[in-house]
């Protein structure tokens, strides 16, 4: 089992802070220094499969351009790296889903992979006129999936739910491959519906322990189910040629925000309905009086970006050994796919992939590469003989 990179694209901005603009706020910050024009995030992707990535995560919410339509638009500047397109599955027709999948695969070569988000932030849902509460969110999720699946089976598919409803859903022709699903959601309403479809689990960036149980009981309910799920990670990352190099990045990050930004972000985080990112905000206490190192939440593990930012708010800290230590050490528990970003995104997509990428690969855990250690231990045993 290797290690699978994906990136990020910044389809709210991109800046040197994490303060730029709020992912689910933009009055939190100013406008960010890079806005997120064509020319920009094409930039970035082609930067992102030169430097060795699988693909790139294009998120989803009122502050973002348009996943689908941002990505369809750099499928021409790229020729093998892949489109994590996250969408909400409450705010569009099944089929509708199911037949842009299929038009995606086709055009683009089979390079889109979707991440569901099914949404914890019920100010947010409504702004997209979902009106359903969070336990019923994922029951209708688990619908639009078996609806999805049933449409790319080829054949007409009927299905009449408590939320969803289709007769003859079908579409022109059955995306090849059909997309992988990754799914993310720690609440008990979520898990279930995540062992019954997703391909990959996401999790945000908790501490080893916390995603050790989490991919234990995922696995439980998948195999119940006779399945087997893959399992990914999101995360920041941050690592320079030497660990105080690296902390002294975070510390900058750390300097740009204000206690009132803080205060801010934390009122709104703490009224979302997810079970995840209350995880996240559980980490690293809500306020800057810990400092730099004090939010260090297991070694080279920080929650400082959680601070003002939802969803993931934890990074990778520290030398390019040091990180790559800790994604062995994720990679140990069950974890396959890092999904992954910084700030900027252009500039610590190279910091990662000439710094870490290589320490993995001296490792093996790349695909492609052997580990060393392994190759020696294997030579020994064969010269003892």
């Amino acid at each position: 089992m290797t290690i699978t990179p994906h990136w990020f694209l910044p389809t709210s901005g991109d800046g040197r802070t994490i303060v730029e603009r709020f992912h689910a706020n933009r009055s939190l910050g100013p406008v960010a220094q890079r806005e997120p024009t064509i020319d920009y995030l094409a930039q970035i992707a082609r930067a992102a499969e030169q430097l060795g990535f699988e693909g790139v995560l294009t998120p989803t919410g009122t502050w973002c351009e348009d996943a689908w339509l941002t990505t369809a638009a750099l499928i021409r500047e790229t020729k093998r790296l892949k489109y994590l397109v996250a969408f909400r599955p409450g705010v569009i027709s099944p089929t509708l889903a199911a037949q842009m999948a299929a038009t995606y695969q086709r055009i683009s070569g089979g390079r889109l992979l979707l991440n569901i988000v099914t949404g914890g932030d019920s100010v947010e849902q409504k702004r997209f006129g979902d009106f359903h509460d969070h336990d019923q969110r994922y029951a209708r999720t688990d619908e639009f999936l078996t609806i999805a699946r049933g449409v790319w089976s080829g054949e007409p598919f009927d299905f009449t739910g408590e939320h969803l409803s289709v007769e003859g859903a079908t579409v022109l022709a059955p995306p090849d491959p059909v997309p992988p699903l990754y799914f993310g959601g720690s609440s008990p309403a979520a898990l279930p519906v995540a062992a019954k479809h997703a391909d990959v689990y996401l999790t945000w960036g908790e501490p080893p322990a916390q995603v050790a149980d989490k991919i234990r009981r995922v696995r439980e309910l998948a195999q119940a189910q006779g399945r087997r799920i893959r399992f990914g990670i999101r995360l920041h990352t941050l690592s320079r040629d030497t660990s105080a190099e690296a902390w002294a990045e975070a510390q900058k990050l750390l300097d740009a925000l204000s206690p009132e930004q803080v205060a801010k972000a934390q009122a709104q985080l703490a009224a979302s309905e997810s079970e995840g990112q209350r995880r996240m905000v559980a980490l690293h206490g809500g306020g800057l009086d810990r400092g730099v190192r004090g939010l260090e939440i297991h070694p080279n593990l920080w929650a400082g970006i959680g601070l003002v930012r939802g969803g993931a708010g934890t990074a990778l800290v520290g030398s390019h050994g040091e990180v790559a230590d800790l994604i062995e050490e994720y990679h140990s528990l069950g974890i396959e796919e890092f999904v992954l970003s910084g700030y900027p995104h252009l500039e610590e997509a190279y910091w990662f992939a000439e710094g870490v990428l290589p320490e993995l690969a001296h490792r093996g855990l790349l695909r492609g590469t052997r580990d060393q250690r392994t190759a020696l231990r294997e030579e020994r045993h064969v010269a003892a003989q």
